[in-house]
C-alpha cells in the first residue's frame, strides 16, 4: 500500500504522519539512491582525447596513451579513453576549443598555447626563469596553483591537472651563432608562450607552430631557429639535419608542464570512483613523464654529439643576462593584463621566492657541492 493511502485509511495525526511519510520515504529514497549509484556503476563511458602532438611521439605523445591504457585498466573498461594525435581529429593547436566545446572530452597540450584565450595560462606551462619542475609540481599541488588555474579555466567548462613535465629544455637550434644580443634582432625563431615575448622585445620575431611543422620550417628557412623540447624529443625530430648549433639552457621553459584539459560536464557524468581513477592516473603520468625525460635526455644528447657531431654550446652569460632583465618586464607588463592574471602572477611569484631561498641551502647548495 502507498505511504499516503496507509496515513489516511489508519486516520493518523499530523505528526505520526509526518513521520510515517518520513520514514517511508527514507526507506524510498534510499533505495532509489542504491539503485541508481549500482546503475551508474554499471554504465560505461568512451571518452575522446586530443593532443597537440604526433600520435605516439616520444614522451609528450606517449605520455596520453599511458594514460588512457591506465584509466582502461583501473577501471576494468568501464572508462575507455580513445588518444587521437594532433591533425587526426582536430588541428594542433585546437585541443582547447574542442575540449571546451565537447568535441573531445579531454585533450593533452601545453597551456601557454592558449595565451591569447586568456593570458594567466601561460603561467601553467612554464615562466621564463621561473620554477623547475620540482618547484612547479610544488606550486600546484601545495601551494595554490591548482585552485587558481582551475579558477583561470573556469569559463571556458574546463578542469584542468597536470600531464607531464619535461624538465629544464634546452635553448634551442639556430642556424648561425649567437655571441651577443645584437644576433638575437632580426631571428626568426618557433618559441610560443612568454619566452615568445621575450624573444620580441630583443629584436626577433617569435613564430608559434606545432610541433610536426618545425623540420620542414627550418629546412626551407621560413625560421632561422627554434626550441622545441630538449634532447630525447630534438633528436626524434632530426633537427641536428637542418641546424648548426644547439644551445643551452632552456631559459624561457625551466620546467615545462603539460596538462590534461577535461570538459567539465562530462567529468561531472562520471561516478566518483572514476573521477578519483581519473585524478590519480594523470598524477601518475605527470611523475612519470619528467621520470623518463631525466633519464632518455642524457642518451640522446650523447647520441646527438659523438655520432651527429652536433655543436653544443652555452648561451654567452651576457646574453642570459640581458634576457633575464627582459623578461623580468614582459612577466610584468602581462600581469597587469588582468586582475585575474595578476593574482596568478603573484602566487608564483612568491611561491618562486620562497622556494628558492630554501633550494639555495639544499637543491643547489648539493648540486654545487657534488659539482
Amino acid at each position: 500500500m502507498k505511504i499516503k493511502t496507509l496515513v489516511k485509511s489508519l486516520g493518523l495525526g499530523a505528526i505520526a504522519a509526518a513521520a510515517l511519510l518520513t520514514a517511508g520515504c527514507n526507506k524510498e529514497c534510499d533505495t532509489a539512491g542504491a539503485q541508481q549509484a549500482a546503475a551508474q556503476e554499471q554504465q560505461s563511458f568512451k571518452w575522446k582525447l586530443v593532443t597537440s602532438w604526433p600520435k605516439n611521439f616520444p614522451g609528450l605523445g606517449t605520455a596520453p596513451e599511458r594514460f588512457a591504457d591506465m584509466v582502461n585498466e583501473m577501471s576494468a573498461g568501464r572508462l575507455t579513453v580513445k588518444v587521437y594525435g594532433a591533425g587526426e581529429l582536430v588541428p594542433a593547436l585546437q585541443v582547447f576549443d574542442a575540449v571546451s566545446q565537447g568535441t573531445a572530452e579531454m585533450g593533452h597540450s601545453g597551456a601557454y598555447y592558449w595565451k591569447g584565450k586568456t593570458p594567466a595560462s601561460q603561467f601553467f606551462t612554464s615562466v621564463p626563469f621561473g620554477l623547475t619542475a620540482q618547484e612547479m609540481h610544488g606550486w600546484i599541488q601545495y601551494g595554490g596553483g591548482q585552485q587558481l588555474w582551475e579558477e583561470v579555466y573556469a569559463p571556458f567548462n574546463i578542469l584542468p591537472m597536470p600531464g607531464g613535465n619535461t624538465g629544464v629544455q634546452m635553448g634551442g637550434w639556430f642556424n648561425k651563432e649567437i655571441n651577443s644580443v645584437d644576433d638575437l634582432k632580426g631571428l626568426k625563431m618557433r618559441i610560443p608562450g612568454l619566452g615568445g615575448e621575450v624573444l620580441k622585445r630583443a629584436g626577433g620575431t617569435p613564430v608559434t607552430l606545432p610541433g610536426g611543422e618545425i623540420f620542414t620550417s627550418l629546412q626551407t628557412g621560413a625560421i632561422d631557429a627554434t626550441e622545441w623540447v630538449g634532447p630525447y624529443n630534438d633528436l626524434a625530430f632530426g633537427l641536428y639535419k637542418v641546424a648548426k648549433h644547439y644551445y643551452y639552457p632552456g631559459w624561457h621553459e625551466p620546467g615545462s608542464m603539460m596538462e590534461f584539459t577535461i570538459n567539465k560536464p562530462a567529468f561531472e557524468r562520471l561516478p566518483k570512483d572514476l573521477q578519483a581513477i581519473v585524478r590519480v592516473a594523470a598524477q601518475a603520468i605527470n611523475q612519470d613523464m619528467l621520470n623518463e625525460y631525466t633519464t632518455r635526455n642524457h642518451a640522446a644528447l650523447v647520441e646527438l654529439k659523438e655520432k651527429h657531431g652536433v655543436d653544443v654550446r652555452a648561451f654567452p652569460q651576457d646574453v642570459l643576462n640581458k634576457l633575464k632583465v627582459l623578461s623580468d618586464e614582459v612577466v610584468t607588463e602581462v600581469s597587469a593584463s588582468d586582475e585575474l592574471t595578476k593574482k596568478v602572477y603573484e602566487s608564483f611569484k612568491n611561491y618562486r621566492e620562497q622556494v628558492k631561498a630554501y633550494h639555495e641551502v639544499s637543491e643547489q647548495a648539493y648540486i654545487n657541492a657534488r659539482d
